[in-house]
């Protein structure tokens, strides 16, 4: 593979296949907005590939990140696109899917962004291009701080527009149901589900309440912080996950406080570990447009581990809660509401193992990821293997 400045392969450790044995499908999996260690993307889609025998190339921001690459790919490094610098990111990336693109028979691309290296790609000999929708980019872009006001309704539709070109040009893989509606055709779902133990885990406890993902403004930090400095010291609240920059220093401030246990960045695996036993999750999004429609992952993950899930009524989660009967409904914004809710699981033994066994149980039936990620794996192989039989001799 030839070198680039902006996009260093940083090798495999990918094992070599007998002679004789039937050529996998070569993927390429690319990125330049989400951590190289996003659940969906390395936990589970990566996983799921690799246990289909399909080799993957995994192009990724690592070492803006500070992340090592996965075993069993072979890894490429790319520039990351954060805030308003993206140009970069998404150029070197348009490089590297027109030179080595040709040499795999399906690119997966899991950024908006990554679209705009689609035109051009060499006709004769093009990988499938699959786009990965996570979100309603659209209305993700409303809450995004970095982008001006005045100019966020011409972004939402500029995103529109691109959906439709890429319904054209690209195969789509679709996280949600609820995101069928954007676009004219039907395309397959593959959901955002979860990692399920086939064991029981122990029983909600009482001593702490945790969070899960990327803390935010609009997912809650402020109320989160406010939450521990209410429940302190009988009841720890840990967030678990990065950050954003408008946050950070409240979080830290918490932190030092004893208001809250702030972990940091914490690999999926490991962080999963950390949830079971916990006497809550917390799930207190905002009521924006792209949380009513995208179920949170955290939920499911909190539902996974047998811990019952506080969350705030957007659609998406409140259907959740109500249809598996795993956890309470708290109204937006209202930490003094949340705080009676959490003590009231902490008073009721029953109620809690109640919550957290009807979750697991649930979870193991319906949002299990080993059974959507072989779906997922078998859907990915026949289009790459379609796709080579169109365009390889």
């Amino acid at each position: 593979m030839t070198q680039d400045s902006s996009a260093m392969p940083l090798g495999t450790s990918a094992s070599t296949p007998a002679p004789d044995a039937p050529k996998a499908p070569r993927v390429l999996v690319m990125t330049v907005v989400h951590d190289p260690d996003d659940a969906r993307i390395r936990y589970r889609q990566l996983t799921a590939l690799l246990a289909a025998g399909i080799e993957v190339t995994y192009a990724a921001p690592f070492e803006a990140s500070h992340r090592r690459p996965p075993e069993g790919v072979t890894a490429v490094d790319l520039p990351r696109a954060a805030g308003r610098q993206r140009f970069t990111a998404v150029s070197a990336a348009r490089r590297l899917l027109h030179r080595i693109g040709p040499e795999h028979d399906l690119a997966l691309l899991h950024d908006p962004e990554l679209l705009l290296a689609v035109p051009g790609l060499d006709r004769r000999h093009p990988p499938r291009v699959v786009w990965d929708v996570h979100e309603d980019t659209a209305a993700a872009l409303r809450m995004k701080s970095w982008l001006p006001r005045p100019v966020r309704p011409l972004t939402g539709a500029a995103v529109r527009a691109a959906e439709r070109w890429a319904e054209r040009r690209c195969s789509l893989l679709l996280a949600e149901e609820g995101y069928q509606d954007r676009f004219r055709l039907e395309h397959p779902v593959v959901p955002n589900s979860v990692p399920v133990p086939e064991e029981k885990p122990p029983p909600p406890g009482t001593e702490s309440v945790v969070y899960l993902g990327r803390i935010t403004r609009h997912r809650g930090a402020l109320e989160m912080i406010e939450l521990g400095r209410r429940l302190a010291p009988e009841i720890r609240v840990e967030l678990i996950g990065p950050a954003d920059g408008d946050v950070a220093g409240a979080i830290a401030h918490a932190h030092v406080e004893g208001w809250i246990v702030h972990h940091g960045f914490v690999p999926n695996r490991q962080a999963l570990g950390l949830l079971p036993g916990s006497l809550a999750g917390l799930a207190l999004l905002h009521d924006e447009p792209n949380y009513a429609v995208s179920r949170p992952t955290k939920v499911m993950e909190y539902m996974a581990c047998g811990v019952p899930v506080v969350t705030t009524p957007n659609a998406a989660a409140a259907d959740l809660v109500g249809r598996y009967r795993s956890g309470t409904v708290v109204p937006f914004g209202d930490v003094e509401a949340t705080k009676t809710a959490i003590w009231a699981l902490r008073e009721d033994a029953v109620r809690r193992e109640r919550l957290g066994s009807a979750g697991w149980a649930a979870a193991r039936v319906d949002l299990d990821w080993r059974t959507d990620g072989q779906r997922f794996a078998e859907l990915i192989r026949a289009w790459a293997v379609d796709e080579r039989a169109v365009t390889r001799p």
